[in-house]
């Protein structure tokens, strides 16, 4: 059965009405969605719908609700903080994030970051990484949207990281532990992991960090690009909770 997000605002009563043309694409192009066929739909307070196509349009898609579905159980909720590489490459980790099921994206600024970014920038490319975690929700028919949060700092964030029972910062220097020891060991059901720039994060960073509860970890001993540190992380606290 398909899967799909739907903003709040366009469920009225017993019926969610689809006009957003990408949207519209997916489900009849792509899906291929027929009359009568059944989807679930969740919308952006967690609520879970089972639907029925009701009228395919060529500028509308319709669907009937035919009851609430109970809320998706999650045994851990993974959050990734990403330095910003250059190039387009954010968007990449975006679209793969979302696929890999994680909860929220955090555009990180750091000491070594070389991406700088105006205020407009920024709200820019917000704008942009919510469609492409929009888009990849819906190609991997994920039950929700992941929350791409605006660009941080990196000390802010780690000011305001104390609601995570777990805090992992993956690091190519100085004493860490396997990450696979790490969670065999703690069972958390709030992560966050931190992905550092190329050339890694400052040592200054790292001793804050490590202040603030972040335990450093090892990916191996290549070293990864941003990008591929991110996907890797997630891959494996995804697989590490089946």
């Amino acid at each position: 059965m398909h899967r799909l997000y739907c903003p709040s605002e366009i469920i009225s009563g017993t019926a969610i009405i689809i006009n957003d043309r990408a949207q519209l694409h997916h489900l009849k192009d792509v899906l291929r969605l027929r009359p009568g066929e059944k989807v679930t739909a969740s919308d952006s307070k967690g609520n879970g719908y089972l639907c029925a196509a009701k009228e395919l349009g060529r500028e509308r898609i319709i669907l009937e609700i035919i009851r609430r579905l109970p809320p998706e159980k999650k045994d851990f909720r993974l959050s990734i903080a990403c330095a910003i590489p250059q190039n387009s490459r954010f968007d990449d980790i975006v679209d793969k994030l979302t696929q890999l099921g994680v909860e929220k994206i955090i555009p990180l600024i750091t000491e070594r970051t070389i991406v700088k970014l105006t205020a407009e920038k920024s709200r820019q490319r917000l704008a942009r990484w919510k469609k492409i975690a929009l888009a990849a929700s819906q190609q991997s028919q994920r039950g929700s949207l992941p929350v791409v949060e605006p660009v941080t700092e990196f000390r802010r964030l780690i000011a305001c990281s104390g609601g995570y029972d777990l805090k992992l910062i993956p690091a190519l220097l100085g004493k860490r532990r396997a990450l696979k020891q790490i969670l065999f060991l703690r069972k958390a059901k709030d992560i966050l992991a931190l992905i550092g720039p190329e050339g890694d994060f400052t040592a200054q960073e790292a001793a804050f960090a490590r202040r603030a509860g972040f335990i450093p970890v090892s990916l191996g001993d290549n070293v990864l690009r941003v990008e591929t540190a991110a996907i890797a992380v997630a891959s494996y606290i995804a697989l590490s909770a089946k």
